[in-house]
């Protein structure tokens, strides 16, 4: 009985902790990866996802499903991958809703959490002040500022581009300093996602969310592996690059924009190209975007401190 209520207990934690990291991963700032080490699993959860090879379709191949799932340790998958889904599901149309009603506070409590996870992950790179960290955060910084501003503020709907996004999205997952939302952000398709997502049986919205479940699987069991060796034997790099790409980024998550060119397209408008402008007056709204670009550095600051606590 006891055994049985510490199983409970465990699976149930797990929950709890891959809750977390979904909400992590709606939200642009606070990486999934990054809450799954300061929970004590990201180990495990490279570990495991990488086992999806040769061996583990071999035991599903012969119906050896047992064997299988403690190959590919379904013990903590699975309820790791409930507590997302649970996540995504249920917050979501939170998000969407803020995004579309308070596009100015939500944009800045976004682009507090990621100034401060820039910092975060800055302080992994051991050899900060030398020439090849500080190359390859130029390097990161360049490629991330040039994508932003490649790509247009309204992407394709089509279902290669779809797949290509979740195939990408789903990297941060396991990859600690960017959340999967802030790549769709990149890609232009954060808003498309989460609204699909948050109206499921709404026209077309299964079918946008299919494609995009596959994309994801497709990519995290294409990039599991790679990710995982260029973070054990290049990690400072890693962490250099990453630091430089959230930099570069920054661009796309500035709170004040002017819209220069919309569309319309089934009764809806669409921005399809807009720029970053600063505030025109300081008034209350400016105020409370600060208050919440605060809220958010500071949000952040927590889950470090969070972390070493737990180490």
């Amino acid at each position: 009985m006891a055994n049985l209520q510490s199983l409970v207990k465990e699976h149930y934690t797990t929950v709890l902790k891959g809750f977390a990291m979904g909400i992590a991963d709606i939200v642009p700032g606070v990486s999934g990866g990054t809450i799954a080490f300061i929970t004590g699993i990201y180990d495990n959860l490279i570990k495991s996802i990488s086992s999806v090879d040769k061996t583990f379709i071999a035991l599903v191949l012969k119906f050896k499903i047992k064997e299988a799932f403690n190959h590919l340790n379904g013990s903590l998958l699975v309820p790791l991958f409930i507590g997302i889904f649970a996540a995504i599901i249920s917050m979501s149309k939170i998000i969407h809703y803020l995004m579309n009603e308070y596009p100015t506070y939500t944009w800045s409590l976004f682009f507090g959490l990621i100034l401060a996870s820039i910092i975060y992950i800055g302080k992994q790179i051991k050899d900060l002040k030398s020439p090849k960290s500080f190359l390859t955060i130029a390097f990161g910084t360049i490629v991330a500022y040039l994508i932003v501003s490649l790509i247009p503020a309204q992407t394709p709907n089509s279902t290669l581009y779809i797949f290509g996004s979740g195939m990408i999205a789903i990297c941060a997952m396991i990859l600690p300093g960017i959340s999967g939302s802030f790549l769709l952000l990149i890609l232009g398709k954060y808003a498309f996602i989460t609204g699909a997502v948050k109206s499921p049986f709404d026209p077309g919205s299964l079918e946008i969310i299919f494609i995009f479940g596959v994309g994801c699987l497709k990519g995290i069991l294409s990039f599991s592996k790679v990710l995982n060796y260029l973070l054990s034997n290049f990690h400072n790099l890693m962490m250099a690059f990453l630091t430089g790409f959230m930099i570069g980024s920054m661009k796309k998550i500035w709170p004040w924009k002017e819209t220069l060119e919309t569309t319309v397209i089934r009764g809806k408008t669409y921005i399809l190209k807009e720029e970053n402008i600063l505030p025109a007056t300081f008034d209350s709204t400016l105020v409370i975007a600060i208050i919440l670009m605060t809220i958010g550095f500071v949000l952040v600051l927590g889950i470090e401190k969070m972390a070493k606590s737990k180490n």
